[in-house]
């Protein structure tokens, strides 16, 4: 099994005898025999050290639903129909979250929606991070809690959603290929579709921490827009293996020195970095990389914009050097048509 992806395959695939499947056969009536009639059906799955560590299934809904209080209308919604992760996989739950939300807004589901058990503290944490609210609770006990189209002009509770309405600056940024596809599986290309990507934390969020010598990062903001640009293949033309993959929005930026003390760097920037824990100790002793990103993970662009069509079509200076940019409005929004970016991810 590959190591950089959350798997998507047949429940009848899945060993319902395993034991992470213990607590939801105490929790659910009817979950063994729920599990077979599903088994031709599709569930997202991941495993650390061959041991199944988080699984998710959806499900399409239209009709009414009285076991909700109050009721579901007839509408139609994307139920989290199962959903659990291992307890400490805080950082793999996001990852999770991602998926759910880009299936929501690829596919124009206006609501969403999944039921836990009170005692479930830290997914209900999650979700609420990420925009969902109390709906109400059904008979047997479990809260409710939805997401709709509302806009919330914040990052998290917004996510995945590219929000331009209140005009913020959008910027071009420049990574390496290694880095690149370490950092953002989602958006790994087709050419290096045989590249296994270390099973580590920052495969798995959708927060992003990239460390780098660019002074004019700090010139960034919160709700800031980035596209992410992977430079040129080593030995492959510019103009063709160069490549807009990825749109992120910007948390924050900080420099280095901002950090009283290297524990406090390290918590900082430990999960979303493509770092190792002796690169970033390396960095804190130099200073040689000073400028600090953190930024959500949007979306991939489903069709990747290679550099010719960024000077040809979108208007980039080729005369410019790319490692970080500010892009004019028309040149942003050109770059997702091009990239096809699906019109429910953009608030405008």
């Amino acid at each position: 099994m590959q190591n950089d992806v959350i798997q998507k395959v047949k429940i009848s695939e899945i060993d319902i005898d395993d034991p992470f499947f213990q607590s939801l056969k105490e929790d659910y009536d009817g979950f063994e025999g729920w599990f077979s009639r599903k088994s031709n059906e599709d569930a997202y799955i991941f495993r650390e050290n061959a041991n199944l560590a988080g699984f998710l299934y959806l499900k399409d809904e239209d009709e009414e639903d009285f076991s909700v209080s109050p009721i579901f209308e007839k509408q139609r919604r994307l139920k989290i129909g199962t959903f659990k992760i291992e307890s400490h996989g805080t950082v793999l739950g996001q990852r999770f979250l991602s998926i759910i939300l880009r299936k929501m807004f690829n596919e124009e589901h206006n609501f969403t929606y999944v039921t836990l058990f009170e005692k479930q503290q830290g997914l209900i944490r999650l979700f609420e991070k990420f925009g969902f609210r109390k709906w109400g609770t059904k008979g047997n006990g479990e809260l409710v809690y939805y997401r709709d189209i509302e806009v919330f002009n914040d990052e998290y509770k917004d996510f995945p959603l590219i929000n331009t309405r209140n005009n913020p600056r959008k910027f071009l940024l420049s990574i390496y290929p290694i880095f690149h596809t370490k950092l953002f599986p989602d958006s790994k290309l087709h050419t290096e579709r045989n590249h296994i990507v270390e099973d580590l934390s920052f495969t798995n969020t959708v927060e992003k921490i990239y460390i780098c010598a660019i002074p004019n990062v700090m010139e960034m903001k919160k709700g800031d827009l980035i596209v992410i640009y992977r430079t040129a293949e080593y030995g492959k033309p510019a103009e063709f293996s160069s490549v807009a993959s990825s749109i992120c929005t910007v948390i924050e930026v900080r420099n280095i020195n901002s950090f009283s003390t290297l524990d406090d760097f390290l918590y900082y920037s430990g999960k979303g970095s493509i770092f190792s824990k002796d690169e970033l100790i390396s960095f804190w002793n130099t200073k040689k990389y000073p400028y600090i990103i953190k930024m959500l993970y949007n979306v991939p662009l489903t069709n990747r914009v290679i550099r010719k069509k960024l000077i040809d079509e979108v208007g980039l200076s080729r005369d410019q050097r790319w490692s970080c940019i500010e892009l004019q409005d028309m040149q942003f929004n050109k770059l997702l048509e091009i990239g096809e970016v699906h019109e429910g991810f953009i608030i405008d």
